[in-house]
């Protein structure tokens, strides 16, 4: 749950920062302490993981304070706030619809032996701020960067409005260099985003670093601005759909979270959803959904991508029901889910897949790997369908000869352009294609998983710079 806690101060004025990891949607929250009094940084929606830690530290918050309003999860700042009486800090300029305390610019927040000073540092949003880590003395010692200075990137600029992308994109630039020009250059940084979210324009790298560090790897510091914002701009891939509702879930205020379960579903309520076409989604790893499921259910492996591709695919507001090997992994999954504002469940199942299935058939497909689809290819040429799930930036560089392409995002909607028959499918590590066969899983198809890492396509002589399938005269798709 936590990353080690780092001391920044080794004098009395001690101060510590915790970080909470939250690796399913690639952000961090961040407490920082005096020993006494508190600060949180941009927090998750399941704000116990951090009222556990100010009881267990003896700390009082004095203030929560958010470096923007999020795109990428709904916020616990606003609970948090009001559970602990702490001071609910946002910048001025969003419209809100509950009280907070407004800061701009030059601002500075006192908290205990502690200084926050307000950073205005506009790009990932147009209000976004930064809140830079003083004593009383002044000095500097950490400066919090949400979505402005990531390690080696810096946030993505088109989650506000289309039309705003470019000139966020040169206000991210300036953001990033004003910080790099005021704070010393052993400033250590902690952003926000960056440790796997699509908040991040471009893959980010390392796991600490301090402002001197980045002007040696930061976009924003190394390239000249017309270059960055055209690089940046050019990198902008898709990103998942559900964000288009954390903005104005975050403006309205999300209220408290409940984690308990609704009452499990028997098998023919089961069977019943499926048939009425809602979403009935099973937890279990990849390998055991594809060696039996229960016809008709999706395989969402809970595991670190789990939240982002159930996310980017879910109906927003369609009943879910989900499937688990006990209600503890559903109880996980639960947690997962209310970060990005699914508060509901329609029902759950759990118990071995053969109770669940109730004596009707199993649905299967096997699994193989980069080297069998590489068999498969020179003994049955033309006999069978290469699926590439990848995203389209993935796909740019290339993917298996005489594969056809459609983003795992794009599958739902896209799926009768898969001819009926055999389907091998894969992505970069086996994960989206355990996804894919599963929504294309049915009647007439028979589906094999390429569960394995894209890295031994190329060890197989499966990639090629220009994967596009063409039809040849009298052949299967290929």
């Amino acid at each position: 749950m936590n990353a080690p806690s780092d001391t920044l101060n080794e004098s009395s004025a001690r101060f510590r920062v915790e970080t909470i990891e939250t690796t399913s949607l690639g952000d961090r929250s961040y407490l920082v302490h005096d020993g006494e009094t508190a600060v949180v940084v941009d927090p998750q929606r399941d704000i116990d993981r951090i009222t556990a830690l100010l009881t267990e530290r003896g700390l009082r918050p004095s203030h929560v304070v958010e470096t923007h309003v999020h795109n990428d999860y709904v916020s616990g700042g606003l609970e948090l706030a009001r559970t602990t009486g702490a001071t609910y800090v946002l910048a001025t300029g969003d419209e809100l619809r509950f009280p907070y305390q407004p800061v701009t610019d030059g601002d500075v927040l006192e908290a205990g032996r502690m200084r926050l000073r307000v950073l205005h540092t506009p790009g990932h949003t147009h209000h976004h701020v930064s809140y830079v880590l003083q004593d009383a003395d002044g000095q500097t010692h950490a400066v919090f960067t949400g979505g402005s200075m990531l390690y080696g990137a810096t946030g993505r600029t088109d989650l506000v409005r289309p039309e705003d992308t470019e000139q966020l994109t040169h206000a991210q630039y300036h953001s990033v260099r004003r910080l790099a020009a005021e704070l010393p250059p052993d400033t250590p940084v902690y952003p926000t985003h960056g440790f796997g979210s699509f908040c991040s324009a471009t893959p980010t790298s390392g796991d600490a670093s301090t402002v001197g560090a980045q002007a040696g790897t930061n976009p924003a510091l190394t390239l000249a601005e017309q270059d960055y914002v055209e690089t940046l701009i050019a990198g902008l891939g898709a990103f998942p759909a559900y964000y288009a509702h954390m903005g104005p879930l975050n403006r309205a205020g999300a209220g408290p979270v409940d984690l308990s379960l609704p009452e499990p579903v028997d098998p023919a309520e089961l069977r019943g959803r499926i048939q009425a076409g809602e979403w009935v989604v099973d937890l279990r790893e990849r390998t055991a959904f594809a060696a039996g499921h229960v016809a008709g259910s999706l395989g969402f492996e809970l595991s670190t991508n789990f939240l982002t591709y159930l996310g980017w695919l879910y109906p927003w507001g369609a009943p879910l029901t989900l499937i688990g090997e006990s209600a503890e992994q559903i109880t996980q999954a639960r947690r997962e889910l209310v970060r990005i504002g699914i508060d509901r469940l329609a029902g759950i199942a759990h118990g071995t897949i053969d109770e669940l299935a109730d004596r009707q058939p199993l649905r299967s497909y096997p699994t193989s790997d980069f080297p069998g689809l590489a068999a498969a290819l020179a003994e049955r040429p033309g006999a069978f369908t290469v699926l590439d799930a990848r995203r389209d930036d993935e796909r740019a560089a290339g993917g298996v000869t005489g594969s056809i392409h459609i983003p795992i995002h794009e599958l739902t909607d896209r799926a009768d352009e898969v001819p009926d028959g055999e389907t091998w499918v894969y992505c970069g590590s086996g994960y989206r294609a355990s996804i894919a066969a599963s929504i294309l899983d049915r009647p007439g198809r028979d589906l094999v998983l390429v569960d394995d890492s894209y890295t031994h396509a190329t060890d197989a002589g499966l990639h090629t710079e220009q994967p596009e399938h063409t039809e040849q005269p009298g052949s299967a798709r290929s």
